[in-house]
């Protein structure tokens, strides 16, 4: 069977595919794999008949697990047994913890929001393993995607087997008994007393590093720094992999041999550390996947020596067993990332590596072989590519490799043995790290080395694995210059092919987006011929106290905005038009700012601009970026459309509400009203002014509010279709009950209901969709 796992394990993996995902296509891609296998590899069948059979079982497994993945807790339940099975995790003044219903046998996500600094103290140092605890809360579902692209926080945990989130209002330990123990508690124990030893022993540098090479746990990381490190394509090193459990457990073996320890004994010691090993670093699927691989090699090795193992039979065999316990986990990044890559280095390890004996080439190639293998997975889930990468990893993986990683388990064991590290150790290992994060910080400055390409489809995902497949077929067969030439060419087509889909798009669109409670809307014409966004939400931020803040603070601009703008591929606006000074409108810009290129800004022209305003101001100067005061009779032209101000007049001094800029604009067939938090004062005046106007789609000012879209606005302008941007459950009772009242005889569209409304056009027809499919009329 040497070699023959290969293909079992892509029969297992359409079997999970084909019950994940519509059938009919996956089915018959496996049929299309049957025939490939009889023709090309000879196949007979019995051979045939276990490889379907292996499919079969893979999709009947996935289909198990996908009918008991639901809660069976009722909504009313609200008194729990919990046995806790994850570390804690303290965030600002926010508890979160995995815990197991005993009662129910399911896993719940709590959260307790934190009283006191003195509590948060004690929380965060507290042991909560080896307690049976008895709480009180309420349960609630976790929050859905309500935008295209974003990351669905329900998806992310039910993949995860944890259905519920249950809200506590008393501290999560005041009701609790002992209980023993179990093995698999004790290492999570050990593991969770090794981060907080090093935090309280290291400085946050060192701490924040040992954590995440040692036991798995980037919780201490900056988020900026952990950000850098992701924009430049070295977020892995971070995380325990092949490279760090290979390094350890090969330091480990040769200490062994060296002390005089028999071979045998050393590999029956491996065998027995490695899943401890993969739990006490928190068995995320690269550490399962090495543990894995290096536990069956071993394995075989010690019991099976007659028997050989392949490196391509070891990372097969690897995958069909984690994915039999846990199917879901086909849909994890990081599954997808360190399998793609670790298959593509394998499979290149006979037939290309070879070609390259000089330490660098090798390097630089085998980088370049792991960015091909991972380049559809980072589009898909990430939207964008660094050029810089390679060379960063080139820099990176010796740092790591032979100076953080051995370095760090050193400074760790001193410390443990003599209760103090040495200080000038210490001192060498912050200017080493403070050095590599000033350096990761510049060249994720380097905006030219961002590609931002957007979320392929399922067509394009699918073109994507055959161009890379087709440059790993013709870079196997030998690189003749015809073949070099090839190979350069389907490189640029990989790189821009999804660059050229987005400018090609005939279609265009304008979607408001789901930003909370405020406002902003994407206007995207085809082919390139002009991007606009309205407006950037925004979280009104309140004066707390400085142990409540959270690392990272929820910001509308950088967490939803960005990432949705780069999930459709735009990386220039041409236009970001501010309605008026609001936080909750212009609130999210500076991520804006740093995040995407624009040519103009367009503002009210007011008399006196907010502070928020000036600041933007100020930020766009220093970046060279044209600043428009606007004011009533400003318009500007876009193939077919016409944008018309109608609002505010110029250096107006009034409300600010009141002096948003309101204007027109025809778009796919419609005429649009947009008016930012326009109130009756100012719909008043323009009416005045514009007595006929018509309208086909309104944005209806303020969020719904009794003191916009008066009922002589809308009876005047006559509008069919209404949008209404408003956050759900918002306390200020958004939209109200008489706005919705005035607006009844027109198809209303909530983003707090609907999520994300889209209005998708083809020259002057189009067809207006929500995200979340339940719209009401």
């Amino acid at each position: 069977m040497n070699g023959k796992y290969f293909y079992f394990a892509i029969a297992a993996l359409l079997g999970v595919l084909t019950s994940l995902f519509p059938f009919l296509p996956f089915l018959l891609l496996t049929v299309m794999y049957l025939i490939l296998l009889y023709k090309y590899k000879r196949y007979r069948s019995h051979q045939l008949l276990f490889v379907i059979g292996m499919f079969i079982l893979f999709f009947l497994t996935c289909e198990h697990t996908l009918a008991n993945n639901k809660s069976k807790l009722s909504d009313s339940t609200s008194t729990f047994h919990l046995r806790f099975t994850e570390n804690t995790k303290v965030d600002g003044d926010l508890l979160q913890v995995t815990a197991l219903d005993t009662l129910n046998k399911e896993k719940l996500l709590i959260r307790y929001k934190i009283k006191s600094e003195e509590e948060k103290k004690e929380l965060k140092n507290t042991n909560f393993y080896g307690r049976l605890c008895q709480v009180t809360g309420q349960l609630k579902n976790p929050p859905v995607a309500k935008n295209h692209n974003a990351f669905n926080y329900r998806k992310y945990l039910s993949n995860k087997q944890v259905y519920k989130i249950v809200e506590l209002s008393n501290h999560p330990l005041s009701q609790c008994s002992l209980i023993k123990s179990s093995p698999l508690t004790m290492i999570k124990e050990l593991r969770f007393n090794g981060i907080v030893y090093l935090e309280k022993n290291f400085p946050p540098e060192i701490a924040a590093l040992s954590a995440a090479l040692i036991f798995g746990d980037r919780s201490m990381f900056d988020p900026e720094i952990l950000m850098n490190y992701q924009k430049t394509g070295i977020v892995h090193l971070l995380a325990i992999s092949g490279l760090h459990v290979s390094l350890l457990i090969g330091m480990v073996f040769y200490l062994g041999i060296r002390i005089g320890l028999t071979r045998q004994f050393m590999m029956n010691f491996l065998l027995v550390i490695l899943p401890i090993y993969a739990i006490l670093t928190g068995a995320s699927p690269s550490v399962i996947r090495s543990v894995l691989v290096i536990f069956l090699v071993l394995f075989i090795l010690r019991w099976k020596k007659q028997l050989k193992l392949s490196p391509i039979d070891a990372i097969s065999l690897t995958l069909m067993i984690y994915v039999f316990f846990t199917p879901l986990i086909i849909l994890d990044a990081g599954f997808q990332l360190s399998f793609s890559v670790s298959f593509a280095i394998i499979l290149s390890s006979s037939s290309i590596l070879p070609r390259y004996q000089q330490t660098i080439s090798a390097m630089v190639v085998t980088s370049i072989i792991a960015q091909l293998a991972a380049l559809p997975i980072l589009l898909y889930h990430f939207f964008e590519i660094s050029f810089i990468s390679i060379a960063a990893n080139l820099l990176y993986i010796p740092l790591f490799s032979f100076v953080f990683l051995p370095g760090l388990y050193l400074l760790f064991f001193i410390q443990i043995i003599f209760k103090d590290a040495p200080s000038i150790l210490i001192n060498l290992f912050m200017k080493i790290i403070n050095l590599a994060n000033s350096l990761i910080e510049q060249l994720a400055d380097l905006s030219f080395a961002q590609l931002i390409t957007g979320r392929p489809n399922w067509l394009n995902f699918i073109v994507y694995i055959l161009l890379v497949l087709i440059i790993f077929l013709i870079w196997e067969a030998g690189l003749q210059q015809r073949r070099k030439q090839t190979i350069i060419i389907l490189t640029i087509i990989l790189v821009t092919f999804q660059t050229v889909w987005n400018w090609a798009n005939p279609f265009g669109e304008v979607t408001m987006i789901d930003v909370g409670q405020g406002d902003s809307i994407l206007i995207h014409y085809p082919f390139g011929m002009g991007t606009y966004l309205i407006d950037t939400g925004g979280s009104v931020q309140f004066e707390e106290e400085e142990w409540k803040k959270s690392a990272k603070p929820y910001e509308v601009g950088r967490d939803v905005v960005v990432p949705f703008l780069k999930g459709k591929g735009i990386k220039k606006l041409d236009k970001l038009i501010l309605t008026h000074g609001d936080s909750d409108h212009i609130g999210g810009t500076m991520a804006i700012l740093t995040e995407i290129e624009i040519k103009q800004i367009i503002m009210p022209s007011v008399a006196e601009p907010s502070q928020a305003e000036l600041t933007i101001i100020q930020e766009a100067n220093k970046k060279g970026i044209q600043v428009v005061m606007v004011s009533e009779g400003i318009q500007w032209k876009n193939e077919k459309s016409l944008f018309y101000v109608l609002s505010p007049e110029k250096n107006y001094q009034g409300e600010r509400n009141s002096g948003s800029i309101a204007f027109t604009a025809n778009i796919g067939g419609l005429k649009w009203f947009f008016g930012g938090d326009l109130d009756q004062e100012g719909e008043e005046r323009i009416l005045k002014k514009y007595p006929t106007l018509n309208i086909d789609v309104l944005k209806a000012g303020h969020h719904g509010s009794k003191t916009s879209s008066s009922d002589i606005f809308i009876k005047s302008i006559t509008p069919i279709i209404s949008w209404i941007s408003v956050g759900e459950r918002n306390r200020y009772g958004h939209p109200h009950n008489e706005v919705l009242e005035r607006l009844a005889k027109t198809t209303i569209y909530r983003t707090d209901l609907h999520g994300a409304i889209t209005y998708k056009f083809y020259g002057e027809s189009g067809t207006f969709s929500s995200f979340l499919h339940n719209i009401k009329q």
